[in-house]
């Protein structure tokens, strides 16, 4: 399958380039939630290496309800926000996203960033994310949260720009680092890829067939996972996957995986 015409072009210009890593806080867990805090550091090359610029954090005020749940993360309550806090729209996003050209958008867990942050709001530009790389290049590590790796990488980072965790600014700062300490030993393009495979989706994550292998459920079940169009997106190619194992047209790890139970 030809590369995407944005990685195309990485490929063929990879000169001084700026990966814009991103992170947000939410008035909750699901899409329908609200954007309270966009966190933004931009790193680029520096010599041989790279490194992370000053992070860029700023609050948007909520229209609705910020969930117990949500505050108990961030501690983001409605006393931190005033009147003259703007509300988070694509136009806010915009303003912070394009301020200045980037090459690509990063993020941790990028699948959740990008539920909240439209393609119209970046440009259209590539993503990267930093938990699926981190899982390709370090598998053997206690845990792939941006903290735990912090800490196991024993990245040293200046405790005023990367604490407290969970706000968008130091979170941001954290995965900035957590990336160059990737770009060590991978590339730029490897990440890409990673972040463009579908995850590996072992058992079927909700419904009647809650916690079974892909072998176990009948065609018409898979069948109609694979036509849905507002599914987790894994899940469907997971579906679409085990339907083509099934006609022979798959073999390999899916199929070892599919039929192991």
């Amino acid at each position: 399958m030809p590369a995407p015409l944005a990685l195309r072009r990485l490929t063929a210009y990879l000169g001084p380039m700026r990966l814009r890593v991103v992170d947000l806080e939410t008035t909750g867990g699901d899409r329908t939630s609200e954007i309270i805090e966009v966190g933004i550091v931009d790193v680029v090359r520096a010599g041989e290496g790279w490194r992370a610029l000053p992070p860029v954090s700023k609050l948007f005020r909520p229209r609705g309800e910020i969930s117990v749940h949500a505050m108990a993360v961030h501690h983001l309550t409605p006393d931190d926000f005033c009147d003259d806090d703007p509300h988070c729209d694509e136009y806010r996003l915009r303003e912070m996203l394009l301020a200045e050209p980037a090459d690509l958008m990063v993020a941790h867990s990028a699948r959740f960033e990008r539920g909240f942050i439209a393609d119209t709001a970046t440009g259209g530009l590539p993503w990267i994310c930093t938990v699926r790389s981190a899982k390709a290049v370090w598998p053997q590590a206690p845990g792939h949260s941006n903290q735990v790796l912090r800490y196991w990488r024993g990245l040293k980072l200046d405790p005023a720009l990367a604490n407290p965790a969970h706000r968008a600014g130091p979170d941001a700062w954290v995965t900035a680092h957590i990336l160059i300490d990737l770009l060590k030993e991978a590339s730029v393009e490897q990440m890409l890829e990673w972040t463009r495979e579908p995850r590996r989706v072992e058992r079927i994550p909700f419904g009647k067939h809650r916690g079974k292998p892909w072998a176990e459920p009948p065609d018409d079940y898979l069948r109609w996972m694979a036509g849905q169009g507002d599914m987790d997106a894994d899940v469907v190619a997971a579906a679409r996957q085990e339907l083509a194992r099934r006609a022979g047209a798959v073999t390999g790890p899916l199929a070892a995986a599919s039929g192991a139970g």
